[in-house]
């Protein structure tokens, strides 16, 4: 493990200045080429000591900046249009990638690395996602995903795209149930009056 003196706020390790252990491989790959930290010995504790205060200021900075920037993406909504199953699985899915290109403004250029998001999203609907702009900034959006423009808006407005599908094919089968083979049952052959009253004569 490593040892290493935070240079910003990293969220679940601590904030500026404090000294936290961690695998050697993020610190040697994420953590120190993107000066976020200082590795922890003497010469690095005191180097730290002499520029806490111009540390600090830049990250006020940078803070305020990123909490400006924020405004043009909070709370809002971001439509994207995907292929989907009529079940409302998508043709493929839907990554912090595409979020972040969808989602930019003119004023304000995201990258995935912002986008924080577990995995891609695969089915049609609407996902809260956050948004991280800095350390200690991190906003909220919408990411509104449908087959077309006028689901988008349906969607919206808080209704279920899938269910005028689902009410067709109760249409269709008349109960909405089929027989063992997926097919619509058929309804069962009953003779006309005429052919009752006929066999009865006979009888």
């Amino acid at each position: 493990m490593t040892q290493v003196i935070l240079l910003e706020r990293i969220e679940k390790l601590g904030g500026i200045g404090d000294e936290v252990t961690v695998k050697p491989g993020f610190a040697r790959n994420h953590l120190l080429p993107k000066g976020k930290a200082l590795r922890a010995n003497a010469a690095n504790r005191a180097r730290f000591e002499a520029e806490r205060e111009v540390i600090e200021t830049r990250n006020a900075e940078e803070r305020e900046k990123a909490e400006t920037l924020s405004r043009s993406v909070a709370d809002k909504q971001f439509t994207v249009i995907r292929s989907a199953s009529d079940a409302g699985m998508l043709y493929g899915s839907v990554s912090s990638r595409d979020i972040a290109e969808v989602a930019s403004t003119k004023k304000l250029k995201l990258a995935r690395q912002n986008v924080l998001l577990d995995g891609p999203l695969k089915t049609l609907g609407i996902f809260p996602v956050r948004i991280r702009l800095h350390a200690e900034v991190t906003v909220g959006i919408e990411i509104n995903i449908a087959r077309t423009e006028e689901e988008a808006e349906r969607q919206a407005r808080g209704e279920n795209v899938l269910a005028k599908e689902e009410e067709q094919i109760e249409k269709v089968t008349g109960t909405g149930e089929f027989d063992e083979d997926g097919a619509v049952p058929a309804e069962a052959d009953t003779p006309a009056e005429g052919e009752a009253e006929a066999k009865t004569d006979e009888a």
